[in-house]
């Protein structure tokens, strides 16, 4: 179950999702790549301590990630709860997880802390003041190392300053179908904006899906960096609506044709990779977006984008399995869903 794609959000025909991330580290601890064992549980120890005087505290569940199976991990990561970072030290990392899946509070990843806040659709507002609340708490019993000319340090020099990495997961099929998007993501880059794949950096876009993110996090104060992503993505929306309006007007037969036949693999078929799957369901979507199908919501899509997924194929059967095996089981558990 995804409980974050539960949410109303803002222009949820492009916009999958909304990111807002904080990275602090705690003064007098070494970073987590430079620290070893014990230190890392002292300081994971003290940011609990903290967290039980959260109100509501007992609204988030903590877990170590050496406590979950590597299938559990994989899971987490598909969700886009947790980071892939968060596990590559597994006697490490840890995270504290609320409910409704819209905070994760990561330890002892690329740095001390990650606050991460994770809702659907455009959400910027929302998703700064969850994020900043939570930040407020936190700094108010931990001693967060901060430098008066730098703003906040980190791991990472790319992240000094505020700390802060906002971004969006958008759903840019007709940009992708004419080419557009080449030129779309080399302009991005030339104005200190990042887009990434499917699980951010390093990672592929999948099923036409793209994160957009902030590039620069120092120089610049956290709203003025929300609001000029936040300008630049309503620019995007605009040329992808305005895209998929010139497909559906000059070639409709072959944007229905295309909808339709992978409507139909994905009714049918015996035999599904988890790529051919997404690249199927980022069809599906665009028909939903441009009304040729009505009868499936962009939510369920969604979640159909998030279950079909290696390791969550693998959760639902509460097994390993072959890639074959789960190409198999992936072709079944889409066909009496759709």
């Amino acid at each position: 179950m995804v409980k974050w794609v539960e949410g109303t959000g803002f222009e949820e025909d492009v916009v999958v999702s909304t990111r807002v991330r904080l990275a602090r580290n705690l003064k007098n601890y070494r970073f987590p790549q430079k620290m070893n064992l014990e230190e890392s549980e002292r300081l994971t120890q003290t940011v609990l301590n903290v967290m039980k005087d959260l109100p509501n505290n007992m609204n988030y569940k903590f877990t170590r990630i050496n406590n979950l199976t590597p299938l559990e991990r994989v899971v987490f990561i598909e969700k886009h709860l947790i980071s892939p970072g968060l596990i590559q030290k597994p006697d490490y990392g840890s995270f504290l997880l609320r409910n409704d899946e819209n905070i994760t509070i990561m330890i002892n990843e690329e740095d001390h802390l990650r606050i991460q806040v994770l809702l659907p659709g455009l959400n910027f507002e929302k998703g700064w003041k969850i994020g900043n609340d939570m930040d407020d708490f936190l700094e108010s019993s931990l001693d967060f190392a901060f430098h008066e000319d730098f703003g906040y340090l980190t791991a990472c020099p790319t992240n000094v300053g505020t700390g802060l990495r906002a971004s969006v997961m958008v759903h840019l099929p007709s940009l992708s179908i004419t080419g557009y998007i080449k030129n779309l993501i080399n302009g991005l880059n030339k104005i200190g904006i990042t887009v990434r794949g499917l699980y951010g950096e390093g990672t592929e876009a999948i099923g036409d899906l793209f994160q957009i993110s902030n590039q620069m996090t120092l120089g610049e104060g956290e709203e003025q960096i929300i609001r000029k992503l936040k300008n630049v993505i309503y620019q995007i929306l605009d040329k992808e609506r305005d895209v998929r309006n010139s497909l559906l007007e000059k070639r409709k037969n072959e944007m229905e044709d295309k909808v339709f036949r992978s409507l139909g693999v994905l009714k049918y078929s015996r035999n599904m990779t988890s790529k051919e799957a997404m690249r199927l369901l980022s069809n599906v979507r665009l028909g939903v977006e441009m009304g040729i199908i009505d009868d499936i919501g962009l939510k369920e899509i969604t979640k159909f984008m998030i279950e079909v997924q290696p390791g969550s194929i693998q959760k639902n059967t509460d097994k390993e399995l072959t890639q074959e095996e789960r190409n198999i089981v992936r072709a079944n558990f889409i066909r009496e869903r759709i």
